[in-house]
């Protein structure tokens, strides 16, 4: 039989819970901000080709990723602002999450890109 020191089985099972824990009621934040990012960077993408493209159709495409992300409707909402050398795009909205014990949290975005033409 080999020799143990009186070290608990149970030692790393409680933090590796916590983790769990942390991670299954977080997921709901970190999808929002992770939505963000792609909206936002789905609009870089757009204002670095902005030359070549009209205001609506911007907005449209940027429309259907908000739609298909299930961003709330105000992400739709996007506004440009154009000028001779310079295009911004912004949106602004806000997600409700969902926290343990009933309780919400509303987190507000205002994704913004701004490029030379």
């Amino acid at each position: 039989m080999v020799n143990r020191r009186g070290m608990s089985r149970m030692g790393c099972l409680i933090p590796l819970l916590l983790v769990s824990v942390v991670a299954y009621f977080g997921m709901p934040a970190a999808e929002a901000y992770f939505d963000f990012y792609r909206f936002k960077d789905a609009m870089g993408n757009e204002a670095r080709f902005a030359s070549t493209q009209t205001d609506q159709h911007i907005v449209v495409r940027l429309a259907a990723l908000a739609d298909s992300l299930q961003m709330p409707p105000e992400a739709e909402r996007i506004m440009i602002e154009r000028t001779t050398s310079l295009i911004t795009i912004s949106s602004e909205y806000e997600v409700v999450v969902k926290l343990p014990l009933n309780k919400e949290r509303v987190i507000r975005f205002n994704p913004m890109v701004r490029s030379r033409l």
